[in-house]
């Protein structure tokens, strides 16, 4: 594949050291201003970002029941921890990860780096990607997603309010570089761009867990062209995933869920 962690590993330790640095430094209070109303739209353009379309059918032929898909209608949600590390020992943590990560070596490639990692602190800024996103997201859940889908993400007591984007102390916006731009203007092919991305992105869950970090991923529908913009990042560069990393609060839950056996997972041949 195109990763090669000489030079990715080192991007994941900086952006994490930074981090490290201002939250341990003291947990950031929350916004004081009170947030500003989303602007209600009545019309919806759905699927804005192509880049950010799976094959989930939001408009299947057949009429939805709505039922669910999976799991238990009322999940039990339990209290959820995490480690807690020193400054110091984060630091080291990150940077153990590094000398481990950086043995590591794809056998071909083509070397592209096609990532841009924006790392955002400012308050107004993640109020404002805070804004674009709900605003999407009540249309998501409104008209775009189909009660199935709605239903399911209910039971986990997921909506379309994202006040963590405002809370978290960072927000991380990691977008793909469709193709490059070389020297003289033109362009470079960015071979598997988004499953390069999307390696990169596993691998900085990864580290974030490792020094005692939370986040959750996302990847906001519809919102990538206007998040491009807000950023100021360039035509070439696609939203793949949003993180907010921090501490989670004293009060945090979390779904009381099971991953699969084994045996679901794996099949050996």
């Amino acid at each position: 594949m195109i990763i090669a962690l000489s030079s990715l590993t080192p991007i994941f330790v900086a952006i994490i050291c930074v981090l490290i640095g201002i939250i341990v430094k003291g947990n950031r209070t929350s916004n004081k201003k009170e947030p500003r109303k989303t602007s209600k739209k009545v019309d919806s353009h759905p699927w804005v970002d192509d880049d950010l379309k799976d094959n989930t059918d939001l408009h299947p032929v057949e009429e939805d029941d709505g039922e669910w898909q999976g799991l238990d209608d009322d999940i039990a949600h339990i209290p959820f921890s995490t480690e807690r590390y020193s400054k110091e020992d984060m630091v080291k943590r990150s940077r153990d990860f590094y000398e481990l990560l950086n043995k590591r070596r794809s056998v071909s490639g083509a070397h592209t780096e096609p990532w841009t990692f924006v790392v955002v602190q400012d308050a107004e800024i993640k109020h404002k990607i805070r804004e674009i996103i709900e605003e999407e997201e009540e249309i998501n859940y409104k008209k775009r997603m189909g009660d199935r889908w709605v239903n399911d993400l209910k039971r986990l007591r997921t909506n379309w309010i994202k006040e963590y984007l405002d809370t978290a102390p960072y927000l991380l916006l990691i977008f793909k570089q469709v193709y490059g731009i070389l020297p003289d203007g033109k362009k470079k092919t960015h071979y598997y761009n988004e499953i390069s991305v999307s390696i990169a992105c596993g691998i900085l869950l990864t580290a974030l867990q490792n020094v005692g970090l939370v986040t959750v991923t996302s990847t906001p529908l519809n919102c990538g062209p206007r998040l491009r913009v807000l950023l100021g990042r360039p035509a070439n560069e696609k939203l793949l995933m949003l993180l907010p990393v921090g501490y989670p609060s004293k009060d945090a839950t979390v779904p009381d869920l099971t991953r699969k056996p084994l045996d679901d997972i794996m099949v050996v041949v």
